[in-house]
């Protein structure tokens, strides 16, 4: 007779209320794919939560493409952004192959000799 148990730990997010559709820079890699979500970890017996590992929970800055996390109290810019308070940077597709350069980049400087002295 063989009994197989399953412990491990189980993370529930959810967004934080007035920073809801906000995207923000991550300080790590730099793209513009941060959100500011509540996590409560778990410790979960056979797929099944058991034990919260945190009462509040812990509200932190996730990027979604490096996976980093940093605590919300350390990003006051984010915390500026809070309902609409102040100017997110919006999220616009990439221009179109073979469109140019953006409006208001202008043409490229000439390459100028090197200067010694």
């Amino acid at each position: 007779m063989c009994f197989v148990f399953t412990c491990g730990e189980h993370t529930f997010r959810k967004e934080v209320e007035g920073y809801q559709g906000l995207v923000c820079r991550c300080y790590n890699c730099g793209n513009y794919s941060a959100s500011v979500a509540r996590s409560h970890p778990w410790f979960t017996f056979c797929f099944i939560p058991v034990v919260p590992l945190s009462i509040k929970g812990y509200e932190d800055v996730n990027c979604r493409v490096c996976r980093f996390e940093q605590p919300l109290s350390h990003r006051p810019d984010v915390q500026a952004l809070r309902g609409g308070g102040g100017q997110a940077v919006p999220m616009q597709p990439p221009p179109a192959a073979g469109s140019g350069p953006p409006p208001g980049w202008g043409s490229p400087k000439p390459n100028e000799p090197m200067r010694y002295g």
